[in-house]
């Protein structure tokens, strides 16, 4: 850049850079806006809320910027050169451009925040979602929400092919392609009804004979089976195989045979004694409980806000 005998920039070839550093950002240009509506670089700089020399320093580096001078600074205030004068033309329809830009921005904004797509394997779906939907509700009252549930591996492929926002799983390990977070944890246990066998044994349940013994189990691809399958090293065939936790567990308390429940699941039951736990020796059914998206893509308006209310 040259520099006229005042000091004050002159003109020069600015070719080099990208774009981003040959245009003043959306700043400085608002800034020059203000000097040409109020005739005053103060002025301008009080709209704005920022101090005077800021003001003249970004004015300074705009015109370094540009190799122009701008601004011819009086006593009596400012007032736009005649180079000033012709870029503030352009600044005002880069700033409308901007505008309309932001304006379109909030209104993708809105018809993504307009909904939320939750998918969920069986448990947390009936026992744990409720309590956050309806949290969730008072902060975002026109939120629809639509829930789809599922096992975890049908949760997984709803998010992968876009049918979710966020998703909830139960299962050892997260789903190929997903990204995940741990938002609680829940323990597997052994049940019966009160006229089965097992609920008048003395001693804990072998790990060999849960093993090797049919169950009430819930489908191929559930949470809750694959981690019983990986904690005991395989499964005997199932007694009956079930969609849903409900259904497992209704089978249960009908004396069908034993199963394995998330303690979530089975509060009432065992305190009204519809169902007997039995204790097992040697073997952990502990779980994480976790919040699942696709990889790089973490959860963004609403589904953010349910994320930040399970960890309540």
């Amino acid at each position: 850049m040259s520099a006229t005998d005042d000091g004050r920039a002159g003109p020069r070839s600015v070719t080099a850079g990208t774009l981003a550093h040959r245009v003043p950002d959306l700043g400085a240009l608002e800034l020059l806006l203000a000097v040409a509506r109020l005739g005053s670089l103060g002025g301008a700089a009080r709209e704005l809320g920022i101090t005077q020399p800021a003001a003249s320093s970004r004015v300074r580096s705009m015109e370094r910027q540009l190799g122009v001078a701008l601004v011819d600074r009086s006593p009596r205030g400012s007032r736009l050169t005649d180079a000033g004068a012709l870029v503030t033309d352009w600044a005002r329809r880069i700033v409308a451009a901007a505008e309309a830009f932001d304006a379109g921005a909030q209104a993708l904004r809105d018809r993504r925040d307009s909904r939320l797509r939750v998918a969920a394997s069986m448990t947390i779906a009936e026992y744990l979602l409720p309590g956050w939907l309806l949290a969730l509700r008072s902060q975002r009252p026109d939120t629809a929400v639509s829930l789809l549930a599922g096992n975890s591996a049908s949760v997984a492929g709803r998010l992968l092919s876009d049918e979710a926002d966020v998703g909830f799983v139960e299962g050892v390990t997260v789903p190929s392609g997903l990204d995940s977070t741990v938002i609680a944890h829940d323990r597997l246990i052994v049940v019966t009804a009160p006229t089965h066998a097992w609920a008048r044994r003395r001693r804990p349940l072998a790990t060999e004979e849960l093993a090797t013994t049919p169950l009430i189990l819930r489908e191929k691809g559930s949470g809750t089976r694959q981690v019983l399958d990986t904690a005991l090293g395989g499964l005997a065939r199932p007694l009956i195989e079930l969609s849903s936790t409900t259904a497992v567990k209704a089978a249960a308390v009908s004396g069908a045979g034993p199963a394995v429940l998330s303690e979530l699941a089975v509060g009432e039951e065992l305190a009204m004694r519809r169902l007997i736990r039995i204790p097992v020796h040697g073997v952990a059914l502990a779980r994480d409980l976790r919040a699942v998206w696709p990889t790089g893509h973490r959860p963004t308006g609403p589904a953010r806000d349910l994320l930040t209310l399970t960890r309540g």
